[in-house]
């Protein structure tokens, strides 16, 4: 998958725990097996294996055949309309903040 996932389907895919520890493992530690990953998911192999079809169809990581093995690997780049969203949302909050700041100034004198 070649385009970017939409922020709801970010959000969606990423709710779930298993799948965002997932994610964040192959984010920091590089590819790996789907087995490398079971045996530090605390779930079976099938269920990791349905975790990252899920995460390769939001397209936040893809994977290789090589031999009998898949690997994964993330696509940090992904993320970049959550990061959008974060820091449009970034934006709003700081200019409140600085509104209440403003008032509460105001308040004391």
């Amino acid at each position: 998958m070649d385009s970017l996932p939409t922020q709801d389907t970010l959000f969606r895919t990423l709710a779930d725990p298993t799948r965002r520890a997932l994610f964040e493992r192959l984010c920091r530690e590089g590819e790996q097996t789907v087995g490398a990953l079971t045996a530090q998911a605390g779930v079976s192999q099938p269920a990791v294996s349905k975790h990252l079809h899920v995460l390769r169809d939001a397209g936040l990581v893809r994977d290789r055949q090589a031999g009998r093995q898949t690997h994964y690997s993330a696509r940090a780049a992904a993320l970049a309309p959550l990061i959008d969203w974060t820091s449009q949302m970034a934006g709003f909050w700081e200019s409140k903040f600085d509104d209440l700041e403003d008032l509460l100034k105001r308040m004391d004198q």
